[in-house]
């Protein structure tokens, strides 16, 4: 690739980048529904016509943050493997790093949960991507697993699949962070409860359910 064609590269990138930073403002100021085309446009500084350049729609704009939030959760994935010398600590520290995410990143995390009725009107590359980035965050849990099965850490009776348990542990921890949200809230049915109180409790009960 031509030193020219690596400036152009740089600079389409950096103009979806700015396309989508403009989108997420405007969604988080007035939400999806209520954000047109054109207001995304000018918060980007850029002409109607060139947006469409780059996204055929607001859907596709929004499974481009959908994408970012997918490689940011994957970026803080490898981050808490990184981290821990065992196993067990790495996978606890996935753990942690998905209710982190939630917790300061709230729109990402939302973004997340629609990503799958939403891919289904991706196109073969958006999906394609979007399929990666989720196999690759679940394969870093898979390593941490493997890792603690060769360590001790984690038990080899508990674990007989880790891709398996890494679906497990995922899911177990989503669905209580999920009841949080919905149910802990200042108008939730269970508002008094405090959910810090109970994501710790529920990441204890997976890691004992593992360890060795």
């Amino acid at each position: 690739m031509s030193d020219l064609q690596k400036r152009r590269e740089r600079e389409k990138q950096q103009r979806q980048d700015d396309i989508l930073d403009a989108a997420e403002k405007m969604f988080r100021e007035k939400g999806y529904d209520r954000t047109s085309m054109d207001e995304i446009a000018r918060t980007a500084s850029l002409s109607r016509a060139l947006l469409y350049v780059y996204f055929k729609d607001k859907a596709a704009i929004q499974r481009g943050i959908m994408l970012r939030a997918a490689e940011r959760l994957r970026e803080r994935f490898r981050a808490a493997l990184d981290s821990e010398e065992t196993g067990l600590q790495k996978i606890m520290a996935i753990g942690e790093s998905y209710y982190r995410f939630w917790e300061e990143e709230p729109d990402y995390f939302e973004a997340l949960t629609k990503a799958t009725t939403a891919m289904q009107d991706a196109d073969d590359q958006e999906a394609k991507v979007m399929i990666g980035c989720e196999l690759e965050s679940m394969q870093l849990m898979v390593e941490a697993l493997d890792a603690g099965l060769r360590d001790g850490s984690i038990s080899t009776e508990q674990v007989t699949d880790p891709f398996q348990t890494a679906l497990y542990l995922r899911g177990a921890l989503h669905g209580v962070i999920m009841m949080c949200q919905q149910e802990m809230g200042e108008d939730g049915p269970l508002a008094k409860y405090p959910s810090d109180a109970l994501i710790k409790h529920t990441m204890e009960m997976l890691v004992r359910s593992i360890r060795a």
